[in-house]
């Protein structure tokens, strides 16, 4: 395959114009693809899309039928089952050689489901969720985790590259959320224990900022810090906009997986308390760096 053929403009529908999505969808449409979306409640305003180029459609299986790659980019689990499996959902009017990529945080076991039932439709599917923000996704940086076949990733590199820094391949099917739910656990969980900490370290009469620097200076230093350290040092939550009630979703996610391989997940279990107890006390929608003051 040359790099014209490679770099040739494909016929993309993205279903979930979220926080993420949005930035995804931007840059898709810079780099020249036929975008077309799906409007939904739960979008970002579609404006700027549409007068770049983009196009809308109501119906889930209207977009499947004219694409020849399908994105995903919805909050979990039971939305991808709802948009691909459900009445009137993708796969009723997919088309053959159509590549669904899926980059929600998802449960393995209905990956393979929904990776399954797209092959049999004639389809091929990756998993490929994202970490890093919604800033990296409007700068097209996000890193993809992708599950699935070589030869199928190889072929849509080019428009992953869109909105990616970095791809990796981390095996078969299913491996990419596997690998998601890990990294989410380690990530918030770091962040989850030093919240923790810094609301133990106010009652025991240390100011944050002689907190923050001497983790700085020690073995709590890292990416965990430098998101909680605004928060802190000046009340922000901008550093991580990420909400409790998705951290749980995942960490759920997450003991899920750990229990059907009868792998130990007791930290993760503690955790997901902390997350339920911040939920419980300030609403789903609060930052997850706000657990400072639901622990304090």
């Amino acid at each position: 395959m040359t790099t014209t053929e490679q770099q040739a403009p494909r016929k993309v529908g993205l279903v979930g114009v979220g926080l993420m999505g949005h930035g995804i969808a931007s840059n898709i449409v810079k780099h020249g693809h036929h975008l077309t979306v799906l409007e939904h409640a739960g979008n970002q305003p579609l404006d700027a899309l549409l007068k770049a180029g983009a196009t809308s459609v109501a119906d889930v299986a209207a977009l499947a039928a004219q694409v020849d790659v399908l994105i995903l980019c919805v909050t979990g689990t039971p939305q991808v089952e709802a948009v691909m499996l459900g009445d009137k959902g993708a796969l009723s009017a997919l088309r053959p050689g159509t590549v669904v990529i899926d980059c929600s945080t998802a449960v393995p076991a209905s990956t393979a489901k929904v990776a399954e039932a797209v092959s049999a439709k004639g389809g091929k599917f990756l998993d490929a969720p994202m970490t890093r923000t919604a800033k990296e996704a409007a700068e097209g940086r996000l890193n993809l985790l992708v599950g699935g076949d070589a030869e199928v990733l190889a072929s849509c590199l080019p428009l992953l590259r869109c909105f990616a820094e970095n791809v990796t391949h981390v095996g078969g099917i299913g491996a990419g959320h596997a690998m998601k739910l890990l990294h989410n656990f380690v990530s918030l969980g770091t962040v989850a224990l030093l919240c923790e900490a810094a609301a133990c370290a106010e009652r025991a009469g240390v100011k944050p900022e002689v907190f923050v620097d001497v983790l700085a200076k020690g073995g709590g230093n890292g990416v965990a810090l430098e998101r909680v350290k605004p928060k802190l040092l000046t009340g922000s939550t901008d550093s991580l906009k990420f909400s409790m009630a998705n951290a749980k979703k995942d960490l759920g996610y997450y003991n899920d997986m750990a229990e059907q391989s009868s792998s130990s997940h007791g930290i993760a279990q503690a955790v997901d308390a902390l997350l339920t107890h911040g939920v419980e006390k300030f609403g789903g929608d609060r930052m997850v760096l706000d657990l400072v003051e639901a622990l304090r």
